[in-house]
Protein backbone atom coordinates (compact mmCIF):
# COMPACT_ATOMS: atom_id res chain seq x y z
CA UNK A 1 0.00 0.00 0.00
CA UNK A 2 2.66 2.41 0.61
CA UNK A 3 4.48 1.43 -2.47
CA UNK A 4 1.26 2.03 -4.47
CA UNK A 5 1.33 5.50 -3.07
CA UNK A 6 4.57 6.69 -3.63
CA UNK A 7 4.28 5.87 -6.92
CA UNK A 8 1.46 7.41 -7.65
CA UNK A 9 3.00 10.68 -6.11
CA UNK A 10 6.04 10.07 -8.00
CA UNK A 11 7.20 13.28 -9.84
CA UNK A 12 6.84 13.32 -13.57
CA UNK A 13 8.05 16.51 -14.51
CA UNK A 14 10.67 19.41 -13.05
CA UNK A 15 10.49 22.74 -13.08
CA UNK A 16 13.68 24.59 -14.43
CA UNK A 17 14.24 27.81 -12.22
CA UNK A 18 17.09 29.14 -14.30
CA UNK A 19 17.31 32.67 -13.40
CA UNK A 20 13.56 33.38 -12.43
CA UNK A 21 14.44 35.07 -9.16
CA UNK A 22 16.31 37.66 -11.66
CA UNK A 23 13.39 39.15 -13.42
CA UNK A 24 14.76 42.17 -14.15
CA UNK A 25 17.63 40.74 -15.96
CA UNK A 26 15.03 38.09 -18.09
CA UNK A 27 15.64 40.31 -21.19
CA UNK A 28 18.78 40.84 -20.88
CA UNK A 29 19.42 37.34 -21.07
CA UNK A 30 17.62 36.28 -23.68
CA UNK A 31 19.15 38.41 -25.77
CA UNK A 32 22.68 36.58 -24.36
CA UNK A 33 21.58 33.54 -24.40
CA UNK A 34 20.10 33.94 -28.14
CA UNK A 35 23.18 35.88 -29.32
CA UNK A 36 25.55 33.42 -27.88
CA UNK A 37 23.64 30.21 -29.17
CA UNK A 38 23.96 31.62 -32.63
CA UNK A 39 27.52 32.55 -32.53
CA UNK A 40 28.56 29.03 -30.98
CA UNK A 41 26.17 27.49 -33.79
CA UNK A 42 27.23 29.26 -36.62
CA UNK A 43 30.50 29.53 -35.93
CA UNK A 44 30.91 25.83 -35.45
CA UNK A 45 29.33 24.68 -38.38
CA UNK A 46 31.72 26.89 -40.15
CA UNK A 47 34.79 25.51 -38.78
CA UNK A 48 33.24 22.13 -39.86
CA UNK A 49 32.93 23.34 -43.23
CA UNK A 50 36.22 25.15 -43.48
CA UNK A 51 38.23 21.54 -42.31
CA UNK A 52 35.74 19.11 -44.58
CA UNK A 53 36.33 21.49 -47.82
CA UNK A 54 39.71 23.06 -46.94
CA UNK A 55 42.72 20.36 -47.93
CA UNK A 56 44.94 22.25 -46.06
CA UNK A 57 43.47 21.24 -43.09
CA UNK A 58 43.44 17.70 -43.57
CA UNK A 59 45.43 17.27 -40.87
CA UNK A 60 44.69 15.22 -37.26
CA UNK A 61 45.15 18.32 -35.41
CA UNK A 62 42.18 19.83 -37.34
CA UNK A 63 40.26 16.32 -37.72
CA UNK A 64 40.39 16.34 -33.59
CA UNK A 65 38.73 20.26 -33.76
CA UNK A 66 36.33 19.25 -36.11
CA UNK A 67 35.03 16.87 -33.22
CA UNK A 68 35.55 19.26 -30.98
CA UNK A 69 32.78 21.33 -33.00
CA UNK A 70 30.44 18.84 -33.13
CA UNK A 71 30.69 18.44 -29.71
CA UNK A 72 30.31 22.03 -28.58
CA UNK A 73 27.06 22.57 -30.67
CA UNK A 74 25.36 19.14 -29.46
CA UNK A 75 26.07 21.08 -25.91
CA UNK A 76 24.54 24.07 -26.67
CA UNK A 77 21.59 22.41 -27.94
CA UNK A 78 21.23 19.71 -25.54
CA UNK A 79 20.94 23.06 -23.41
CA UNK A 80 20.18 26.27 -24.55
CA UNK A 81 17.43 26.44 -26.31
CA UNK A 82 15.26 25.00 -23.42
CA UNK A 83 17.04 28.06 -21.37
CA UNK A 84 15.47 30.28 -24.11
CA UNK A 85 11.79 28.66 -23.29
CA UNK A 86 12.08 29.62 -19.86
CA UNK A 87 13.15 32.88 -19.79
CA UNK A 88 10.26 33.63 -22.39
CA UNK A 89 7.47 32.03 -20.53
CA UNK A 90 6.34 32.17 -16.82
CA UNK A 91 7.09 28.63 -15.45
CA UNK A 92 9.72 26.27 -17.40
CA UNK A 93 8.55 22.48 -17.06
CA UNK A 94 10.63 19.96 -18.18
CA UNK A 95 9.44 15.71 -18.25
CA UNK A 96 11.01 13.25 -16.52
CA UNK A 97 12.01 11.53 -19.88
CA UNK A 98 12.92 15.07 -21.53
CA UNK A 99 15.39 15.91 -18.07
CA UNK A 100 16.79 12.86 -18.47
CA UNK A 101 17.54 13.21 -22.22
CA UNK A 102 19.03 15.85 -21.56
CA UNK A 103 21.55 15.10 -18.37
CA UNK A 104 22.07 12.35 -20.88
CA UNK A 105 23.59 14.87 -23.96
CA UNK A 106 24.92 16.88 -21.55
CA UNK A 107 27.02 14.97 -19.90
CA UNK A 108 28.13 12.77 -23.36
CA UNK A 109 28.98 16.13 -24.50
CA UNK A 110 31.28 17.83 -21.22
CA UNK A 111 32.93 14.41 -20.78
CA UNK A 112 34.12 14.20 -24.97
CA UNK A 113 35.12 17.67 -24.73
CA UNK A 114 37.60 17.04 -21.39
CA UNK A 115 38.72 13.87 -22.89
CA UNK A 116 39.10 15.51 -26.80
CA UNK A 117 41.13 18.25 -25.34
CA UNK A 118 43.91 15.64 -24.06
CA UNK A 119 43.96 14.44 -27.18
CA UNK A 120 44.68 18.10 -28.48
CA UNK A 121 47.01 18.16 -25.82
CA UNK A 122 48.85 15.33 -27.11
CA UNK A 123 48.79 16.08 -30.53
CA UNK A 124 50.69 19.16 -29.84
CA UNK A 125 52.78 17.53 -27.48
CA UNK A 126 53.44 15.34 -30.48
CA UNK A 127 54.28 17.98 -32.81
CA UNK A 128 56.23 20.11 -31.08
CA UNK A 129 58.58 17.73 -29.56
CA UNK A 130 58.67 15.24 -31.84
CA UNK A 131 58.09 16.80 -35.38
CA UNK A 132 59.79 14.56 -37.37
CA UNK A 133 58.01 11.11 -36.43
CA UNK A 134 54.47 13.76 -36.33
CA UNK A 135 53.00 11.46 -39.43
CA UNK A 136 53.90 8.41 -38.39
CA UNK A 137 52.68 8.37 -34.22
CA UNK A 138 49.01 10.80 -35.69
CA UNK A 139 48.72 8.36 -38.31
CA UNK A 140 45.03 8.38 -39.88
CA UNK A 141 43.82 4.87 -37.81
CA UNK A 142 45.40 6.07 -34.99
CA UNK A 143 43.54 9.34 -35.13
CA UNK A 144 39.74 7.73 -35.97
CA UNK A 145 40.59 5.31 -33.36
CA UNK A 146 41.44 8.16 -30.49
CA UNK A 147 37.92 10.07 -31.82
CA UNK A 148 35.86 6.73 -31.78
CA UNK A 149 37.15 5.74 -28.38
CA UNK A 150 36.12 9.84 -27.27
CA UNK A 151 32.80 9.21 -28.30
CA UNK A 152 32.39 5.63 -27.01
CA UNK A 153 33.93 5.58 -23.67
CA UNK A 154 31.87 9.42 -23.42
CA UNK A 155 28.76 7.84 -24.23
CA UNK A 156 29.11 4.73 -21.77
CA UNK A 157 29.48 7.25 -19.14
CA UNK A 158 26.67 9.09 -19.80
CA UNK A 159 24.87 6.23 -20.09
CA UNK A 160 25.69 4.70 -16.35
CA UNK A 161 25.22 8.20 -14.68
CA UNK A 162 21.38 9.09 -16.35
CA UNK A 163 20.40 5.11 -15.88
CA UNK A 164 21.46 5.43 -12.72
CA UNK A 165 19.11 9.11 -12.41
CA UNK A 166 16.22 7.16 -13.90
CA UNK A 167 16.07 4.64 -11.22
CA UNK A 168 16.13 7.09 -8.38
CA UNK A 169 12.88 7.95 -6.92
CA UNK A 170 11.47 11.71 -7.37
CA UNK A 171 8.55 12.56 -4.51
CA UNK A 172 8.56 16.96 -4.45
CA UNK A 173 9.82 19.05 -4.40
CA UNK A 174 10.12 19.25 -8.14
CA UNK A 175 12.06 22.84 -8.55
CA UNK A 176 15.60 22.34 -10.01
CA UNK A 177 17.58 25.30 -8.80
CA UNK A 178 19.48 25.43 -12.52
CA UNK A 179 18.49 26.35 -15.90
CA UNK A 180 19.24 22.46 -17.33
CA UNK A 181 18.99 18.96 -15.70
CA UNK A 182 22.23 18.34 -13.97
CA UNK A 183 23.72 15.96 -11.63
CA UNK A 184 24.04 17.81 -8.03
CA UNK A 185 20.36 19.44 -8.07
CA UNK A 186 18.74 16.42 -9.42
CA UNK A 187 20.59 14.41 -6.51
CA UNK A 188 19.56 17.10 -4.25
CA UNK A 189 15.95 16.45 -4.93
CA UNK A 190 15.70 12.36 -4.79
CA UNK A 191 13.81 10.63 -1.58
CA UNK A 192 15.86 7.35 -2.24
CA UNK A 193 19.39 6.89 -1.55
CA UNK A 194 22.17 8.03 -3.78
CA UNK A 195 25.12 6.32 -2.41
CA UNK A 196 25.41 4.51 -5.60
CA UNK A 197 25.17 7.94 -7.66
CA UNK A 198 27.60 9.73 -5.70
CA UNK A 199 30.33 7.18 -5.69
CA UNK A 200 29.60 7.11 -9.69
CA UNK A 201 29.81 10.91 -10.20
CA UNK A 202 33.17 11.11 -7.92
CA UNK A 203 34.75 8.53 -10.12
CA UNK A 204 33.88 10.37 -12.87
CA UNK A 205 35.33 13.62 -11.54
CA UNK A 206 38.30 11.78 -10.70
CA UNK A 207 38.75 10.18 -14.67
CA UNK A 208 37.31 13.02 -16.82
CA UNK A 209 37.99 15.76 -14.68
CA UNK A 210 41.51 14.67 -12.71
CA UNK A 211 43.37 12.44 -15.01
CA UNK A 212 42.65 14.23 -18.03
CA UNK A 213 43.48 17.72 -16.63
CA UNK A 214 46.98 15.67 -15.40
CA UNK A 215 47.59 14.41 -18.41
CA UNK A 216 47.02 17.35 -20.78
CA UNK A 217 48.93 19.67 -17.48
CA UNK A 218 52.09 17.01 -18.32
CA UNK A 219 51.65 17.28 -22.09
CA UNK A 220 51.55 21.18 -22.14
CA UNK A 221 54.65 20.90 -19.43
CA UNK A 222 57.09 18.64 -21.70
CA UNK A 223 55.87 21.54 -24.94
CA UNK A 224 56.55 24.87 -22.78
CA UNK A 225 60.33 23.32 -22.06
CA UNK A 226 60.67 22.15 -25.29
CA UNK A 227 60.05 25.49 -26.84
CA UNK A 228 62.41 27.20 -23.96
CA UNK A 229 64.73 25.04 -25.54
CA UNK A 230 64.52 26.04 -29.25
CA UNK A 231 67.83 28.19 -30.18
CA UNK A 232 65.61 30.35 -33.03
CA UNK A 233 63.11 32.84 -31.97
CA UNK A 234 61.37 32.22 -35.35
CA UNK A 235 60.95 28.43 -34.18
CA UNK A 236 59.76 29.97 -30.65
CA UNK A 237 57.25 31.78 -32.10
CA UNK A 238 55.69 29.14 -34.47
CA UNK A 239 55.81 26.37 -31.73
CA UNK A 240 53.69 28.58 -29.16
CA UNK A 241 50.98 30.08 -31.79
CA UNK A 242 50.11 26.45 -32.88
CA UNK A 243 49.57 25.84 -28.87
CA UNK A 244 48.81 29.16 -27.65
CA UNK A 245 44.63 28.78 -28.84
CA UNK A 246 44.34 25.02 -27.22
CA UNK A 247 45.77 26.64 -24.04
CA UNK A 248 43.05 29.11 -24.00
CA UNK A 249 40.24 26.93 -24.25
CA UNK A 250 41.52 24.14 -21.75
CA UNK A 251 42.11 27.01 -19.56
CA UNK A 252 38.44 28.23 -19.97
CA UNK A 253 37.03 24.70 -20.12
CA UNK A 254 38.73 23.22 -17.21
CA UNK A 255 38.26 26.05 -15.05
CA UNK A 256 34.74 26.18 -15.25
CA UNK A 257 34.56 22.59 -14.99
CA UNK A 258 36.18 22.28 -11.27
CA UNK A 259 33.96 25.17 -10.31
CA UNK A 260 30.35 23.30 -11.22
CA UNK A 261 31.77 19.50 -11.46
CA UNK A 262 34.27 18.72 -8.90
CA UNK A 263 32.77 19.35 -5.43
CA UNK A 264 30.66 16.71 -3.48
CA UNK A 265 26.37 17.31 -3.63
CA UNK A 266 26.68 18.35 -0.17
CA UNK A 267 28.29 21.22 -0.80
CA UNK A 268 26.53 22.04 -4.07
CA UNK A 269 26.17 25.69 -4.26
CA UNK A 270 23.06 27.15 -6.68
CA UNK A 271 24.26 30.45 -7.85
CA UNK A 272 28.32 29.31 -7.76
CA UNK A 273 27.26 26.63 -10.33
CA UNK A 274 24.81 28.39 -12.65
CA UNK A 275 27.86 30.78 -13.34
CA UNK A 276 29.80 28.21 -14.06
CA UNK A 277 27.53 25.89 -15.94
CA UNK A 278 27.30 29.67 -18.25
CA UNK A 279 30.92 29.18 -18.73
CA UNK A 280 31.11 25.68 -19.67
CA UNK A 281 27.56 25.25 -21.75
CA UNK A 282 27.09 28.32 -23.68
CA UNK A 283 30.95 31.02 -23.16
CA UNK A 284 33.36 28.01 -24.01
CA UNK A 285 30.94 26.29 -26.95
CA UNK A 286 30.60 30.11 -28.34
CA UNK A 287 34.60 31.34 -28.14
CA UNK A 288 36.32 28.23 -29.30
CA UNK A 289 35.84 28.50 -32.81
CA UNK A 290 36.88 32.65 -32.45
CA UNK A 291 39.53 31.68 -30.49
CA UNK A 292 40.58 28.69 -33.31
CA UNK A 293 39.98 31.26 -35.77
CA UNK A 294 41.39 34.44 -34.78
CA UNK A 295 44.68 32.91 -33.52
CA UNK A 296 45.00 30.17 -36.06
CA UNK A 297 46.44 31.10 -39.57
CA UNK A 298 45.98 27.82 -41.64
CA UNK A 299 42.08 28.53 -40.73
CA UNK A 300 42.22 32.19 -41.41
CA UNK A 301 43.77 31.15 -44.72
CA UNK A 302 40.84 28.95 -45.30
CA UNK A 303 38.08 31.30 -44.43
CA UNK A 304 40.03 33.24 -46.67
CA UNK A 305 39.70 31.32 -49.74
CA UNK A 306 36.13 30.36 -49.03
CA UNK A 307 35.27 34.15 -48.85
CA UNK A 308 37.04 34.79 -52.01
CA UNK A 309 35.61 31.85 -53.49
CA UNK A 310 31.61 33.94 -53.02
CA UNK A 311 32.96 37.42 -53.77
CA UNK A 312 34.01 36.11 -57.37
Amino acid sequence: MMKLRLNQTRVTEFILEGFSEHPSLRLFLTGCFLSFYMIALMGNIVIIALITFSTGLHKPMYFFLCNLATIDILCTTSVIPKALIGLVSEENTISFKGCMAQLFFLAWSASSELVLLTVLAYDCYVAICFPLHYSSRMSPQLCGALAMGVWSICAVNASVHTGLMAHLSFCGPKVITYFFCEIPPLLLLSCSPTYVNNIMTLLGDAFFGGINFVLTTLSYGYIIVSILRMRFAVGKRKAFSTCSSHLIVVSVYYSSVFCAYVSPASSYSPERSKVSSVLYSVLSPTLNPLIYTLRNKDVKIALERILASFSH
